[in-house]
């Protein structure tokens, strides 16, 4: 499967393009109006949970010391 970003020059092609998505022959996904940053952002907002600097350090701390 490839991913590819096209510019539509006329609402036709939209038609066509919406046409063969409800073939299942591609998928449309809509365009994103946020910088590609804040999408991220967006997306995984509230997937970690705010924690204290100094516990941010000691785990990391631990985590290098099991490297070495």
């Amino acid at each position: 499967m490839k991913t590819l970003r096209v510019e539509i020059l006329d609402t036709n092609a939209l038609h066509l393009l919406r046409d063969l998505e409800r073939l299942n022959l591609i998928r449309l996904r809509p365009e994103l109006t946020e910088p590609h940053n804040l999408y991220w952002t967006y997306r995984y907002k509230g997937a970690m949970t705010r924690q204290p600097i100094s516990e941010i350090d000691a785990q990391l701390n631990d985590l290098r010391r099991e490297w070495e």
